[in-house]
């Protein structure tokens, strides 16, 4: 690289950026080792939380809440299923599909890992004020609407 270019990381909004990615890396892995005790990754609390919300959606509709492919779903569920606290169940109206919610097991264990995950973006977000946390939010909102137009491209 040209001494003259500017370098990467001189840049407040990739060094920025790379703080983030390294904020959200970190959350990422403290959450997984504070989750290990219920026997639950991040990726199926992510599962069992979006099922909560919206129960009874079909195995398509939770794949694209995810952002991950009907593959890694596929994966995912009969983990769940097989622990009894996700059930699959076809569609009266269409057989070809199938519905997911969580059982009561599901539910409490949903809630059991909340208080863990709550817990955790507290002492993530302490030294932000509730204005602060919502400048925030809006600005990685803004950043994810930028990305899924981006890609559609």
């Amino acid at each position: 690289m040209n001494n003259k270019q500017e370098l990467p990381w001189d840049n407040p909004r990739f060094r920025n950026w790379v703080a983030v990615a390294r904020a959200c890396h970190a959350l990422e892995r403290t959450l997984a080792a504070r989750l290990a005790p219920l026997d639950l990754k991040p990726a199926q609390l992510d599962v069992l939380m979006n099922l909560y919300r919206h129960p009874g959606m079909s195995q398509h509709d939770l794949a694209r809440k995810l952002l991950v492919g009907r593959s890694n779903i596929t994966m995912l569920l009969p983990q769940l299923e097989k622990r009894g606290i996700v059930r699959r169940e076809g569609d009266p109206k269409d057989k070809r599909i199938l519905r997911l919610a969580l059982t009561d097991a599901g539910t409490t264990l949903l809630m059991e890992a909340l208080k863990i995950y709550t817990a955790l973006i507290e002492l993530a977000m302490a030294e932000s004020s509730p204005a602060q946390c919502d400048v925030m939010g809006d600005q990685m909102r803004r950043i994810t609407d930028v990305l899924d137009k981006a890609r559609e491209f």
